[in-house]
């Protein structure tokens, strides 16, 4: 009765009849405090069952947290958590994330979903994808800097060589001679190619079938850095043939499924670290240079009144900073709040989902690399 989502966004954030159930769990894969998910989970649906009764008393509380009810029943599942998760339902679905970083519990019911700490999570600067390959399979993963996790695949595309290629591999050039005079009758086949030629051929139609499907399928989609994980020997052949843009010239060379998730994520990492700093150096510098002739703010009311007249260049946001109050989504107009009861409102969430929903550029940084305190920079068009 629900739906685990691998790709954001969903087009559930899109829907427009309320009410929404939005709901973050942190979750934890091993360990003794693996027993407290469901726990903590149950906790969360009597506070998303109180928020639906208050706020939409006519509603069918019940039925509409249905699936949530068999979730919290469905022990695989809770068997195959990652850092956190996100659920979203209405009367119509209910999907879920399995989410490779913690976030912040919470259960709320409105008119529209709550998902600025679901973009926060998958805007974040220090995405990547991750190709595992070898001369028989590959597997592609998504992660950032606290892990990865593998992406799921349609049930209909190739994963193996022999998908690919089928039974029969290729020809090798086979010339037939004779041996022996003219009166021989006998004859030997000799071959420019053999084995070795043979498994080059069928690996390199292999390679070009998974660097098409990634390029077109993913990377074009996501924009995300692309790390190369294979044996050494594959990689100068797998880039003479790439044509994928977003293919880092420095890759892990070992094979993928020879290391544990954290040693890939350490290597990994010691990869992108440095494209992620000069990343945010750069979003930095320009927001800097556009502060500094007039053309960008750090004040919330500035960048709210700019969002809503369609102003904004683009927009860095604080991760995990929450700034009580609400956004006024018609008038640009921001209404603080209280520290002590904001029950969920947030302005920089507020304007991170105007952001989103205007397709205009936004990243995510921790507090220092932040170049402001207020918790958003932006650029105004």
């Amino acid at each position: 009765m629900y739906e685990i989502a691998e790709r954001f966004p969903h087009h559930i954030i899109y829907e427009k009849t309320a009410p929404f159930v939005s709901l973050y769990q942190p979750t934890h894969k091993a360990g003794p405090e693996k027993q407290q998910n469901a726990l903590v989970f149950r906790k969360l649906l009597k506070e998303a069952e109180q928020a639906l009764e208050d706020k939409f008393p006519d509603v069918n509380t019940e039925k509409l947290l249905e699936p949530v009810y068999e979730l919290e029943q469905d022990r695989p599942f809770w068997r195959t958590v990652d850092e956190g998760l996100a659920l979203f339902a209405t009367e119509k679905s209910c999907v879920i994330y399995k989410l490779s970083r913690p976030v912040k519990e919470t259960a709320v019911a409105g008119d529209r979903p709550h998902i600025s700490p679901l973009i926060r999570v998958f805007q974040s600067a220090d995405y990547y994808q991750l190709l595992g390959l070898n001369m028989h399979t590959f597997s592609l993963f998504e992660g950032n800097r606290y892990g990865f996790k593998e992406v799921a695949l349609p049930a209909d595309v190739a994963r193996t060589k022999k998908d690919v290629i089928g039974d029969q591999p290729t020809e090798s050039h086979i010339d037939k001679g004779s041996f022996g005079g003219s009166g021989g009758s006998g004859g030997s086949y000799f071959g420019q190619g053999g084995k070795k030629d043979e498994i080059d051929k069928d690996t390199e139609k292999f390679f070009r079938f998974v660097d098409r499907y990634v390029t077109e399928n993913h990377s074009k989609k996501t924009q995300l850095p692309l790390i190369l994980a294979a044996v050494k020997e594959h990689h100068g052949h797998f880039r003479k043939i790439s044509s994928n843009p977003y293919l880092m010239d420095e890759g892990v060379k070992s094979a993928y499924d020879s290391m544990d998730a954290h040693e890939m994520t350490k290597r990994v990492w010691e990869i992108i670290e440095p494209l992620y700093l000069e990343k945010t150096k750069k979003l930095v510098e320009t927001f800097e240079n556009a502060r500094a002739n007039g053309s960008g703010s750090p004040h919330l009311e500035e960048i709210a009144a700019a969002a809503v007249e369609n102003r904004l260049a683009h927009i860095l946001i604080e991760d995990d900073r929450v700034v009580p109050g609400n956004v006024d989504t018609s008038t640009g107009e921001v209404i603080g709040g209280s520290e002590e009861n904001h029950g969920g409102s947030d302005i920089l969430g507020d304007l991170t989902e105007l952001a989103f929903k205007k397709s205009v550029p936004l990243v995510v940084l921790p507090k220092e690399r932040m170049p402001v305190d207020t918790g958003a920079a932006a650029v105004f068009r």
